[in-house]
């Protein structure tokens, strides 16, 4: 396993983490009971991943606490990220005066009596230029040990500006993939920083497997892509399979993310061993230069003139 020292956490991160959204998620991803959540989380440390993020509103907070369980005996080793915005109850409230409350709450379900890192879900585009008392409270519960970082957790570049013109921040948590890349515009100004960079929906929620087509059927959150934005991405998937020559893209998808050295750690879903196994091997690929050109044109051409809504 690879590990990238993260200035502002003081830590060296596997550049392999693991996105906690799916566990215990009937909802979106299929029935996942929580002894199988734990022994997943357990498998990704025994196989040398250090990086988790949840959040609150992750399977009504049962994502944190199949992680706390799943890290037992190794707290000490590993970085927890959480978040603040959508609770446990399902509720969606970015008060300042919650802030508080709220990782209490998922330092009681993770039974640790601190947080490695807490950022906002997704927050509103006023409050990433620093016109809200969010990061004032941030850095008091940092002075009382808390937690130990701070950020935000976005998608755009827009989003990516303003954090970087007007907060001061050590986490920052974004989309970025072979489909969505103008986020990379910024990247060298991340790494001058020295924020501790973790990558989003890095597969394009599976579009980046290579295994979808034309004629298949979407459940659950995968529902709410429209026909033509099916077939945009098929298209889209088709050139890259041509580009990188390789019909499976995991290994492709991750080794792109990874080859940019601004990355700290990547958060690919992961529902089963064997994908976790699958993850570990595809941020080890590694992608030619002549490669990676090719993919920063077809986007530059190509793919930022199309519809491709996450």
């Amino acid at each position: 396993m690879e590990y990238r020292y993260s200035e502002k956490a003081r830590k060296e991160i596997s550049v392999l983490g693991f996105g906690g959204w799916q566990l215990g998620n009937e909802a979106f991803f299929g029935k996942m009971s929580k002894t199988e959540g734990v022994e997943l989380v357990r498998e990704a440390v025994n196989r040398g991943i250090n990086f988790f993020d949840t959040a609150p509103g992750y399977s009504g907070g049962l994502s944190e606490t199949m992680i706390g369980e799943g890290i037992k005996g190794h707290r000490k080793n590993v970085f927890i990220n959480t978040k603040f915005g959508h609770h446990a109850d399902g509720s969606s409230d970015f008060s300042v005066e919650k802030i508080e409350s709220s990782i209490r709450s998922s330092m009681n379900r993770m039974n640790t009596t601190y947080i490695d890192s807490v950022i906002l879900h997704n927050p509103e585009f006023y409050i990433l230029e620093g016109k809200t008392d969010h990061f004032k409270e941030f850095k008091r519960l940092k002075k009382a040990g808390l937690i130990h970082n701070y950020g935000v957790s976005i998608d755009t570049k827009e989003e990516l500006r303003a954090v970087l013109d007007h907060l001061d921040v050590g986490v920052i948590e974004i989309m970025f993939n072979i489909i969505h890349q103008d986020v990379r515009e910024y990247f060298d100004e991340v790494k001058e920083k020295g924020i501790l960079l973790i990558i989003k929906v890095p597969l394009d929620s599976g579009w980046l497997t290579g295994k979808y087509t034309q004629d298949t059927t979407f459940t659950g959150i995968r529902s709410r892509w429209t026909p033509e934005v099916i077939e945009t991405r098929v298209k889209i998937v088709q050139k890259i399979k041509d580009i990188v020559n390789e019909e499976v893209l995991v290994n492709p998808a991750l080794g792109f993310v990874v080859a940019h050295e601004a990355v700290t750690t990547v958060i690919p879903g992961v529902r089963n061993k064997a994908q976790l196994i699958s993850n570990k091997q595809a941020v080890k690929y590694k992608l030619s230069e002549e490669t990676l050109e090719k993919l920063y044109t077809l986007h530059n051409t190509y793919i930022k003139n199309q519809h491709t809504p996450w």
